[in-house]
């Protein structure tokens, strides 16, 4: 009986997975195709193993070839999800707090084992993953599990445990005389950030993630955490390794040190004025906003899109965003995944374009501008001949109305189909 029940679990998991075919050689022939710059009419795409051979105008294939017809669709490289927490959950499920505090790591991990799943069936085939949230390095098994197969999901670029002001971080819902397990490391001053900078590399941190600031201040309002030469000084340390640095930042000061700093991506900026937008685009900083998780936290709270009036909060972000946009700053596509739900990273898509971006370059923030700002462009991002075979499919055209990224019909990563419907 125990073994009938544990077969009956592993068919339903692959069955909900859509089980992945093996390698091959497909021809794949939609209606038009995205390459990660331009939307193309009649293009069809040949992948041969993992890489991409051909696209454009092919008139034949190899004997032996799969032709798969996509008629109606349009095929693009496969998404990249640029700030992703695969060990978090909604918050209206479970609050942060409780999450980080009460969850065991065991939960955590198969929480997030199911959420890497639920991402790269929803045509994430790549995700920045900025944070465990308590989890340690588990991201980093995760990352190694992925890869050998154990498990499905996207590919992942992992920044650990994250970089906190001591002090500044939750959760802080027990008595300050209790010593409780934090959201992300603490680490002060210029030895203890080299430190703890070169520990999260040395655990396996494909870039490394600070707080630039959080809310600590007088009534939690927010505020800076580190000093200009602190963040200078993670930067130096991080570059040096071949890496790069994200900050959180929020406030206009928090963002101005982390950009005079040389960090690579500021994420959310809710605060940024249209000069601040201005030093990003001189410094050549881009912008991952989060629209989606700002709005999730609202929606926790009882606001209701079409019966409710934007929050100030909802305003602040639209204006700061279309601030951003008029600068000509770079903007990377990223949700913050995890304060809603994983596989719906779509709707961040959505709320980029309700905000006043155009769908083509949604869609190139979501491919060929992550992969150039992550440091990924030789091999993802892009159709193009001898880049790895990454592509989702659509139904629908997503340059005319982003939404038909939702209709997801064929998913590929790395040359296996995972989705083929």
């Amino acid at each position: 009986m125990r073994l009938l029940f544990i077969a009956l679990i592993f068919t339903s998991f692959l069955s909900n997975a859509q089980s992945p075919s093996p390698v091959g050689s497909y021809w794949l022939k939609p209606d038009r195709v995205f390459d990660g710059e331009t939307m193309h009419e009649g293009w069809s795409v040949l992948v041969r193993g993992n890489k991409i051979i051909e696209a454009g105008l092919i008139t034949s294939v190899p004997a032996g070839t799969t032709i798969i017809g996509l008629k109606g669709c349009t095929l693009l490289p496969g998404f990249i999800e640029g700030h992703s927490h695969l060990f978090l959950h909604p918050y209206n499920e479970t609050s942060w707090d409780d999450q980080v505090l009460k969850e065991s790591r065991a939960e955590r991990t198969a929480r997030a084992v199911n959420h890497a799943k639920n991402t790269l069936m929803a045509g994430f085939t790549t995700v920045r993953d900025l944070g465990t949230e308590g989890a340690g390095y588990d991201d980093v098994g995760l990352k190694k599990a992925i890869e050998k197969g154990v498990v499905p999901g996207p590919r992942m670029l992992v920044a650990t445990r994250a970089i906190v002001a001591t002090g500044s971080y939750g959760p802080k819902v027990l008595s300050p005389g209790l010593e409780t397990i934090k959201g992300a490391a603490e680490a002060d001053g210029v030895d203890g950030i080299i430190r703890e900078v070169r520990t999260q590399i040395g655990k396996g941190a494909d870039l490394i993630k600070i707080y630039a600031d959080y809310r600590w201040g007088p009534d939690n309002k927010a505020e800076p955490t580190f000093t200009l030469d602190e963040l200078k000084k993670v930067v130096d340390v991080t570059v040096s390794s071949g890496r790069y640095v994200v900050a959180h930042a929020s406030t206009e000061e928090g963002m101005r040190r982390a950009i005079l700093a040389g960090v690579r991506t500021i994420e959310h900026g809710d605060d940024g004025t249209q000069a601040i937008f201005d030093l990003m685009k001189e410094k050549n900083v881009a912008l991952c906003p989060t629209i989606s998780a700002g709005i999730a936290v609202q929606e926790y709270k009882g606001w209701q899109k079409g019966r409710d009036p934007e929050t100030e909060k909802m305003k602040s972000k639209r204006q700061s965003f279309q601030w951003a946009l008029s600068a000509g700053v770079t903007i990377c596509f990223g949700g913050d995944v995890g304060v809603f739900t994983h596989g719906d990273n779509a709707r961040e898509m959505e709320a980029m374009v309700e905000y006043g971006m155009q769908p083509l370059a949604v869609l190139r923030s979501a491919t060929s501008v992550n992969a150039d700002v992550f440091d990924i462009a030789d091999q993802l991002g892009r159709i193009r001949a001898g880049l790895l075979a990454d592509i989702v499919v659509v139904s629908g055209d997503p340059g005319k109305n982003i939404a038909a990224v939702r209709n997801v019909k064929l998913v590929m990563k790395d040359g296996i189909l995972y989705v083929n419907k």
